[in-house]
């Protein structure tokens, strides 16, 4: 991915922020068939390896091999900022249109795992995470299904872990402060009320 130094995320609690609201990865892979591309919900482990599982009829486990080169590519919020967003703009109108986007992209080598703990533990992970976040103290639980229905259901899917190598991201627009805030208003007039609330936590403090 080409980003230019001044769009470069470095933060690395941002980038896992961004990767945390939006788990739905599409996880590329060159293989013997040619490219192959899957979008898969994933989660950072402790060690920062990402997580995940797919369907046993899913050929991506057969077509990848052992230790195979990934791009795991998790997307944000995205927006067209206008030119007539900038304060500066009718000063000497230097400006044209761009999109503003939020990306991560995640290198890294991939594993299977074909036996119950780790099928176990992948859906576990998961479910337990997103659970939580959306039912609260009501979230579902594995044990909550019949055993014999969760065995068949884990025998239908493949687990798999990636180790992360390298991390590249582009989360945030660089605008002196007139233009920035002018870019925050005018993605609020035009629909996109989270990118905006995102740019808007990145200004220091004093502003």
């Amino acid at each position: 991915m080409y980003v230019p130094p001044q769009f470069q995320e470095l933060d690395a609690d941002r980038i896992a922020a961004l990767i945390e609201a939006a788990p739905l990865a599409c996880i590329v892979a060159q293989t013997e068939d040619g490219l192959i591309a899957n979008h898969i919900p994933v989660l950072r482990a402790p060690d920062g390896a990402l997580i995940g599982h797919v369907a046993a009829a899913n050929p991506m486990h057969r077509l990848i091999p052992e230790g195979g080169e990934v791009l795991a590519i998790f997307r944000g919020e995205d927006a067209y900022v206008s030119p007539g967003f900038y304060p500066s703009k009718p000063e000497h109108h230097r400006h044209v249109p761009t999109w503003n986007y939020e990306v991560v992209h995640v290198h890294g080598t991939i594993t299977f795992q074909h036996d119950e703990q780790a099928r176990r533990a992948a859906v576990g992970l998961l479910t337990r995470s997103h659970e939580r976040r959306v039912n609260g103290k009501d979230a579902w639980r594995m044990a909550d299904a019949p055993a014999e229905y969760m065995a068949q259901m884990l025998a239908g899917i493949v687990a798999f872990r990636i180790a992360v190598t390298r991390t590249e991201a582009k989360l945030s627009q660089n605008r002196e402060a007139r233009d920035y805030r002018g870019t925050i208003e005018g993605l609020r007039r035009t629909g996109h009320a989270a990118m905006a609330a995102d740019m808007e936590a990145r200004l220091p403090r004093s502003e």
